[in-house]
């Protein structure tokens, strides 16, 4: 089963810093590509083309996206990173109930785990 690493990502798609950076130099994701998949990664934007953080409702959307492409993709492992709690500026209490419905073949961070109850 191939496992993608999920990360946040500018809509720019300028993968200069942490898992970013991390997803371009190791699972293939492809500067200038800002939003879904590209090699084993798959970006979620949580920057604007500004590189300024975007808005919690937009990343909402595009967390939407990632799980519908993870529940049409069981086939995949998806590492799920803890997006937009680094260079985004958000806490995990605000990011983590995103997830909530994702499908089983997506890893949380365990911070995640912990706040959905998922942990026991």
């Amino acid at each position: 089963m191939s496992k993608i690493f999920v990360f946040g990502s500018n809509l720019r798609g300028v993968h200069g810093a942490g898992a970013a950076l991390h997803a371009r130099q190791n699972h293939g994701a492809i500067y200038g590509k800002g939003i879904g998949r590209h090699g084993n990664s798959y970006a979620i934007p949580t920057k604007d083309y500004q590189i300024q953080t975007l808005p919690l409702h937009s990343i909402k959307l595009h967390v939407d996206t990632f799980i519908r492409y993870a529940r049409d993709n069981p086939h995949l492992r998806f590492q799920v990173t803890a997006i937009g709690t680094g260079l985004a500026g958000y806490k995990h209490t605000d990011i983590a109930p995103m997830f909530r419905d994702a499908p089983d073949n997506c890893e949380l961070p365990y911070e995640w785990k912990q706040i959905l109850g998922e942990l026991s």
